[in-house]
């Protein structure tokens, strides 16, 4: 990470489909409810800059829209909607995030589109890998080993009845 720069964090959750693709969304949502996942999401984020795509926007409920706490910002072509700041591309909405609070850490959080933009510029990956087979239709990318190296990972985890999971933190190699 450069010493002039908030630091760029990316941050998704998966499963896996049938052929071993990692799943991160069907229909415009996710196809599981992790509560420890969604805790983690919003202990990592709290205070910083959110930025996501127009879906991912419109996939949360009315009632967390715009995520309290954070400077929302949605990539899109349209105006902005309520609530949050909007952007062209995801270099607009870091500029945007910098302009607009220089420093604070910045976290995309989906779609797919931005999560792969991002993997260019991110300087740390959070994923939760779900243990779990189901069916998607948004995909994460794929991380590269030569690029990212896993720096960090929590025991197995899970909510109630629920599958389980881990959390894993990649950083970029030197």
């Amino acid at each position: 990470m450069s010493e002039d720069r908030a630091a760029i964090h990316a941050i998704w959750a998966q499963a896996r489909d049938r052929a071993g693709r990692p799943v991160i969304g069907l229909d415009g949502g996710m196809p599981w409810h992790l509560p420890g996942d969604l805790a983690r999401f919003q202990s990592l984020t709290h205070g910083a800059a959110v930025i996501m795509g127009r879906h991912t926007w419109e996939s949360l409920p009315d009632r967390f829209r715009p995520l309290p706490d954070r400077f929302n910002i949605v990539v899109t072509s349209h105006e902005a909607p309520h609530g949050a700041a909007s952007a062209s591309s995801l270099p607009a909405a870091l500029e945007l995030a910098e302009a607009e609070d220089p420093g604070t850490d910045v976290w995309v959080m989906g779609g797919a589109r931005l999560f792969a933009e991002s993997l260019f510029v991110a300087d740390t990956i959070e994923v939760t890998m779900i243990d779990l087979e189901v069916e998607g239709d948004t995909f994460a990318p794929v991380l590269s080993p030569t690029t990212w190296e896993v720096v960090a990972e929590s025991g197995t985890q899970t909510d109630g009845d629920g599958p389980s999971y881990r959390f894993v933190t990649y950083h970029r190699r030197a």
